[in-house]
């Protein structure tokens, strides 16, 4: 988008901005989101994420990058290339599927915490990805790998169910079609063309809304775009949609704000369970890319090691109770609803990140059995940070300036509104930062000092993340934008819409049991390890 470098801003001040978005010295260390976000639309926006971006550019935390030199490994179309692949006639992601289109899922593995609970003591089939498995070479971690075209989707668990809940719909879906003996390549085809509509009307109406600011997202979406690949006098931009970095290094990582520090997560692992809450570091813990599905120290200092760990398949205590994350109630399945203290809501997008982003699982960044990076590494805020200043993007400011928008006042940058608390800096510094606030923590300052939709994404951030989602739906090779008169066609609560809610119900059968297989009611008193 911008054709300026931005001024970075010292090192000295990149490390200071870290810390006090990553220490809770706010005043409220862990707001929720207002108006209350159900959690896993947190993660719902990191599987679009891997849907959109994956940079493959081979260089270390800092070492500069000329933008020219960026290697996008992912089509920045909203297409779902990311659970698809190259579809199931191509060499390379032909192991994801099934003879007959389907895409391949894994079992879950029984455990024996907690002990006599038999949905926890056994395999639970289809509640596990794919995994290459125990004759798989090389390391253990080569045997967690998860069989899916992108492994950033394992990266924790809730990305880790939430696409495996996507395969079950595409998997739902092949059913519904594959009726008198049409051939499979046709009922393929036919099935991502419906599977890729029905998510792109799900982040079109049920997830930007709930993130950026509706009247941005309602002009963008009615009247096109203003800033980003704007179509000229002959039509359409080029063929294919590009990706700003000004979208990939900074505004599209407003979701990391919304993370919170544990979640109520099922039967066994939540506040009053034999398990207790479900912190941030075991859900990076039981997952394949991150961690080792299998039980270790609180700090994850095994997860770094490739062979460490003894389980090769998710333990079955630990899947998903999708009610806790997603609200049923909406989709008027209010049998389906939970205690309001046992529902997950997403942290308000802030400038405040929980503390164990801190200390990332070097699975996280690929750097697992590598030589362990500097603790500073370890920390999200400040490798987003770094990130920007590899490639000199351009200042919240510079972006301001450029897309005519009101830009935020001192006071607003230095001071926010509950958020990161800055009194560290020196006069200098309060100028330096004023005059060239890196882009990442502009737009999440323009969201917590939003006066009329406190946490949602405006100004420059909510402009960029709105238009680039439009060029995304509007470039892909299926594309509602391009069919304007297209409307949801699978079960819904009502007419014409669809809703995480009703992709998971479709997805999962409307089967309480498969949303929420460990099911509800007492369970046996915590008498060994938490996890398995």
């Amino acid at each position: 988008m911008s054709k300026q470098k931005g001024v970075q801003v010292s090192e000295g001040l990149r490390v200071k901005l870290a810390e006090a978005m990553t220490t809770g010295s706010g005043p409220a260390p862990d707001p929720d989101s207002q108006p209350g976000i159900p959690a896993g639309y947190t993660y719902l926006g990191q599987f679009v994420d891997h849907d959109l971006t994956l940079d493959r550019t081979q260089v270390a935390l800092g070492d500069p990058v000329p933008v020219e030199e960026l290697l996008q490994g992912r089509s920045p179309a909203l297409d779902l290339d990311s659970l698809y692949g190259m579809g199931p006639d191509h060499a390379s992601s032909s192991r994801f599927y099934e003879v007959d289109g389907r895409l391949k899922t894994g079992d879950a593995l029984g455990v024996g915490f907690p002990p006599s609970f038999p949905p926890a003591n056994t395999d639970q089939k289809g509640f596990d990805l794919p995994r290459a498995g125990a004759t798989a070479p090389g390391t253990k971690a080569d045997q967690r790998a998860p069989l899916i075209p992108d492994a950033r989707n394992d990266e924790n668990l809730i990305v880790g169910q939430l696409h495996l809940a996507f395969i079950h719909f595409h998997n739902r879906v092949v059913q519904r079609l594959a009726v008198g003996g049409r051939p499979v390549p046709e009922v393929f085809r036919a099935s991502r063309d419906l599977v890729v509509k029905h998510y792109q009307w799900i982040l079109r109406t049920d997830f930007l809304p709930r993130i950026v600011d509706p009247a941005i997202v309602d002009d963008v979406f009615t009247n096109g775009r203003r800033h980003f690949e704007v179509p000229g006098p002959v039509g359409q931009p080029g063929e294919h949609p590009t990706m700003p970095i000004e979208f990939s290094v900074a505004a599209y990582r407003f979701g990391h704000s919304m993370i919170r520090a544990g979640y109520q997560w099922n039967r066994v692992f939540r506040t009053g369970g034999p398990g207790g809450v479900a912190t941030l570091g075991a859900l990076f813990r039981f997952s394949g890319t991150s961690g080792n599905l299998s039980v270790g120290p609180d700090d994850l200092s095994d997860l770094d090691d490739p062979n460490s760990g003894d389980l090769l398949r998710l333990p079955s205590n630990w899947i998903t109770d999708w009610r806790r994350l997603f609200d049923f109630g909406s989709a008027g399945r209010t049998d389906l609803a939970v205690p309001a203290v046992e529902f997950n809501v997403a942290k308000r997008i802030d400038t405040l990140l929980v503390d164990p982003l801190t200390t990332l699982p070097t699975g996280t960044f690929e750097g697992r059995g590598k030589p362990a990076p500097p603790p500073l590494h370890r920390n999200l805020a400040f490798r987003n940070l770094a990130r920007a200043g590899m490639v000199e993007l351009a200042t919240g400011p510079q972006l301001a300036a450029q897309m005519g928008i009101r830009p935020l006042t001192e006071q607003q940058i230095v001071d926010g509104a509950g958020g990161a608390r800055l009194t560290g800096l020196t006069a200098a510094e309060r100028a330096e930062l004023v005059a060239h606030t890196p882009l990442w923590f502009y737009i999440l300052r323009e969201a917590e000092v939003n006066a009329n939709h406190p946490g949602l994404l405006t100004g420059v951030g909510g402009r960029l993340v709105a238009e680039v989602f439009h060029r995304s739906i509007d470039g892909s090779r299926i594309s509602i934008i391009r069919e304007p008169g297209w409307r949801p066609t699978l079960p819904a609560h009502r007419a014409g819409s669809f809703t995480m809610a009703d992709l998971l119900l479709f997805a999962f059968e409307n089967d309480a049991n498969r949303l929420n297989p460990l099911g509800d009611g007492p369970l046996p008193a915590a008498g060994g390890g938490a996890a398995a």
